[in-house]
């Protein structure tokens, strides 16, 4: 049985509910082995960021060089990169080794609004990670930091994708997020053309951890061999359900339910264990 192999570059969450923590969760739930190098350690939990400690560059290189040079990689995802020189790093490493996807989610700031990197990382983001990836997923406050443009309409996001492509990503997915009532509505442009992607927006306060959630389900279906739009289209859905199906954790925006087609199954079995 072959198993797809990725990789999560990204910040630890130990609430559980975003980072690499989700993204490995993602991972499974798609059926993929599923490796982490850490970046960041955040102390954050469903209310908010405590505080962030940024691992050393040259322990996140060492990292890199483990699994690497150990473990044939499909795909990556990238998630929290914090200072300049991570960046750096991570985008020679990615050189180096050459994986064939790369999903880059610029977090810039946690859902809950704290800022987890500083100003001068977008430039090295656009100098750096931009030209290495398959697909970038800003959402809309993260697309106007790269462009400089403000964005409040669809047409609005359809610009910042095209300008983040001129940038030099190679398809960038711009998310809309809370930009409409009653729907979500994220917009994936290739260099060719603009698709709106719209779904019913799930009405829920267990959204933490969702963009991670995304990319890394992006990315799973990459690793399997999706093309992009049915990656991107999939993962949309997969998110949707993990928000319908998620559950009450901690006092604040809980996470979702990576795990709702397994836990079905299991509650399937326990029915029939405790007949």
């Amino acid at each position: 049985m072959s198993v797809k192999k990725c990789l999560t570059i990204a910040g630890s969450d130990c609430s559980g509910g975003a980072g690499i923590q989700a993204d490995l969760k993602t991972f499974a739930a798609h059926g993929c082995y599923g490796a982490s190098v850490i970046t960041s350690i955040v102390s954050e939990n469903t209310e908010g960021v405590l505080s962030t400690y940024n691992v050393p560059v040259n322990e996140v290189a060492n990292q890199l060089d483990a699994v690497f040079e150990d473990i044939q990689i499909d795909a990556v995802k990238l998630g929290v990169l914090p200072t300049v020189d991570i960046i750096k790093i991570v985008a020679e490493k990615l050189m180096k080794y050459l994986p064939k996807y790369i999903v880059c989610d610029p977090v810039l700031m946690a859902s809950s609004g704290d800022a987890l990197t500083s100003e001068e990382t977008i430039d090295a983001y656009i100098e750096h990670i931009f030209p290495l990836v398959t697909l970038i997923t800003p959402n809309i406050p993260e697309a106007g930091a790269f462009t400089g443009m403000s964005i409040s309409t669809i047409n609005d996001m359809k610009g910042a994708a095209a300008a983040m492509y001129s940038l030099g990503a190679s398809a960038v997915m711009v998310k809309g997020g809370h930009l409409e009532e009653g729907h979500a509505t994220d917009v994936l442009y290739d260099g060719k053309d603009a698709s709106s992607i719209r779904v019913v927006k799930v009405d829920s306060p267990n959204t933490h951890g969702t963009g991670c959630t995304l990319s890394s389900a992006i990315a799973a279906n990459l690793a399997n061999g999706f093309a992009l739009g049915g990656a991107v289209f999939s993962a949309k859905d997969y998110v949707t359900e993990a928000i319908s199906k998620s559950y009450p954790v901690g006092k604040g925006h809980g996470p979702v339910n990576h795990f709702f087609e397994y836990w079905k199954d299991m509650r399937k079995h326990y029915e029939k264990a405790e007949k």
